[in-house]
């Protein structure tokens, strides 16, 4: 999908990332597929979310496809873009049937939200219609288990459409930022919890490795939840919810290449950045263009 270039150099040996063909025109089976998914009317805190899709393709035009440390040209890959669904938030079911429908045809799809509403169409689509065996991962500083339904609530009602609680591994979450009754409902529902403070004595490839052997047990698809408020709020400002001490722009950045190196991830999603709040410099949809770009790439390392 053609991007604005305006402002941008050119170079016959730099190529850009971005400005994938659309999905519905290519035939045959893809890689990678992207599908925005601009939920944000259900949100806790007041947001534009539904602007940043664009944004982040927009963002993805700043860099390059090729991975260095990888030594791997991504655009040798068959990528597309779905497009962004239309009012996701009215019609959940037709967010959950575009993913679906672009799901069958690819080895990942990345979904762009929107809020953290988006993790429910986003991983019910890509898993199908058995969610017995599937599994569950978060990047998150909170744990998502509120009642109703809201950018506060998609892991519980994955669990409530049949997802075993004892699949799901939530990464990064943060003390002061979630309540006791949420970590007893965790508990109670087996998830696996590794907060914000654990993740500081471990290794993040120690705890994705644990993390990938936990959520793939059933051996099912597995659905990668990226919430951006996990990281530092001085590296995602347009979190609202994100916090000073939260994780590593790099470390974002390097769970996404793990989690899209293993077979049995089928999709992941980026959430809860309000692309209309960043920063002037537009580091936290920059990271998030980046965070794609490291699925690209580890999904070529497959």
């Amino acid at each position: 999908m053609a991007g604005n270039t305006a402002g941008l150099s050119h170079d016959d040996l730099w190529p850009r990332a971005g400005d994938w063909p659309n999905a519905d025109s290519i035939n045959g089976d893809l890689d990678l597929v992207l599908v925005g998914l601009p939920t944000a009317s259900t949100s806790l805190s007041p947001t534009r979310a539904d602007a940043t899709p664009d944004a982040v393709r927009e963002a993805l035009r700043k860099y390059s496809p090729f991975a260095h440390s990888a030594d791997a040209d991504l655009d040798v890959l068959t990528l597309a873009d779905a497009g962004n669904v239309r009012d996701p938030d009215s019609d959940e079911d037709a967010a959950t049937q575009r993913v679906a429908d672009v799901a069958t045809r690819s080895r990942l799809v990345v979904a762009l939200g929107g809020d953290n509403a988006a993790t429910v169409p986003a991983a019910l689509g890509s898993w199908g219609s058995d969610v017995s065996t599937a599994g569950l991962i978060t990047l998150d500083a909170h744990y998502d288990l509120r009642d109703g339904r809201s950018n506060g609530s998609p892991v519980r009602r994955l669990v409530e459409a049949g997802l075993d609680g004892r699949r799901v591994v939530q990464i990064g979450i943060q003390d002061f930022a979630n309540s006791r009754a949420y970590a007893e409902r965790a508990r109670d529902l087996g998830i696996t919890v590794i907060t914000r403070d654990e993740l500081l004595r471990r290794s993040l490839d120690d705890v994705m490795a644990q993390a990938l052997e936990i959520a793939g047990s059933a051996n099912g698809p597995i659905h990668v939840d990226l919430d951006v408020d996990v990281c530092d709020r001085a590296v995602a400002p347009a979190c609202p919810a994100s916090t000073p001490g939260g994780i590593a722009a790099h470390e974002l950045r390097r769970v996404a290449r793990v989690a899209a190196r293993h077979p049995s991830v089928a999709s992941l999603d980026l959430t809860e950045i309000d692309a209309t709040a960043d920063a002037a410099d537009g580091r936290t949809v920059r990271l998030a263009a980046l965070c794609v770009l490291e699925a690209v790439a580890g999904l070529a390392l497959r």
